[in-house]
């Protein structure tokens, strides 16, 4: 079986947060400003300035992607923006071919996907927690729509699982 990486799959870019500490960020910003740009759909944390280390532009790993694609800030509609193309012109050919496919991917890339996949609203996707290290499987209509999905082990350490990615970000 064929591994390809894509930058496109990568973490949603925390603009100006990125890289800080998720408890220090709560206690210096509030819980509440914190979960508007960790969990609003169009609200991303304040940007980056170019200049920053901490840019994508600096990264070895985006050497090759043009810099005018690469994030300074993203929110989840921003980070569907960068994932969808991966999705329509890799990802779908491949399921055409009756490919099954794995994704592995951060939670934010997988979320945008999981929005495409079961045509969620803006408004409810906000409130979508996958819970990390769990295997999310989907079974597709024709039209790549999620006919069914589960996540596969143990029920109950799956919903602590997602407790527990609902709960990043707190001061607490």
């Amino acid at each position: 079986s064929k591994v390809i990486y894509h930058w496109r799959l990568n973490e949603r870019h925390y603009g100006s947060l990125q890289g800080l500490n998720k408890t220090e960020t709560a206690k210096k910003y509030g819980d509440n400003q914190v979960l508007i740009w960790r969990r609003s759909y169009d609200i991303p944390p304040p940007k980056l300035d170019l200049n920053d280390k901490r840019h994508p532009k600096h990264d070895i790993l985006y050497k090759d992607v043009d810099v005018r694609e690469l994030p300074d800030s993203e929110s989840l509609k921003d980070t569907l923006k960068r994932v969808s193309p991966l999705w329509t012109n890799q990802i779908v050919p491949q399921l055409k071919n009756s490919k099954n496919i794995m994704i592995v991917a951060h939670g934010n890339s997988l979320r945008a996907i999981v929005k495409i996949l079961k045509k969620i609203s803006d408004e409810d996707i906000v409130n979508v927690n996958i819970p990390t290290g769990i295997p999310y499987i989907f079974e597709l209509n024709d039209d790549f729509s999620a006919r069914r999905d589960y996540f596969l082990g143990n029920k109950d350490m799956i919903l602590k699982k997602i407790e527990d990615v609902s709960k990043q970000g707190d001061s607490k």
